[in-house]
């Protein structure tokens, strides 16, 4: 049974787990989107969604908070100036994972982790914000109005 089994261990100890999770957040922030394997890459959004919510609010405290996770300033650098700038209006999934396939070494499911913000691919239209409220009264689909085809102007 799995109750209460929160954490994915990865097939690692713990020390060895939050050292490899802080590495490839450091990559992540640094090179924006990496290849990894599907565990790994959910293991490391749970890791890395709430340091990018904390660089929004840049305080020394956090700056602390995020750098105890991370442990490399340039890291942290990078998230607090560049980062957290892209995602300010964003509230939360900073993230997305995209599955790529198997390996063809062990036929591991891999998958490219990647900031959302910085790929150009999906971001190239902006769509207006618009909640919905209820089921009833909503927008009324508008009708188009009569196109005049050329053939209707000839004849005329």
């Amino acid at each position: 049974m799995r109750h209460g089994k929160k954490v994915n261990h990865l097939g690692r100890k713990t020390a060895h787990r939050k050292a490899m999770l802080a590495n490839m957040a450091c990559s992540l922030i640094e090179h924006k989107r990496i290849n990894t394997t599907v565990a790994k890459a959910k293991a490391l959004k749970q890791f890395v969604e709430p340091l990018v919510t904390k660089s929004k609010d840049d305080t020394t405290h956090n700056r602390r908070l995020v750098f105890s996770k991370l442990r490399n300033k340039y890291a942290v650098t990078e998230l607090f100036r560049d980062v957290a700038v892209k995602v300010a209006d964003r509230p939360g999934g900073y993230t997305r994972i995209i599955k790529l396939g198997n390996r063809l070494g062990d036929n591991a499911q891999m998958a490219l982790i990647e900031l959302v913000d910085y790929n150009e691919t999906y971001n190239t239209e902006k769509k207006a914000k618009t909640t919905r409220r209820s089921r009833r009264g909503g927008k009324k689909a508008a009708t188009p109005a009569p196109v005049e085809t050329k053939a209707s102007n000839e004849e005329e």
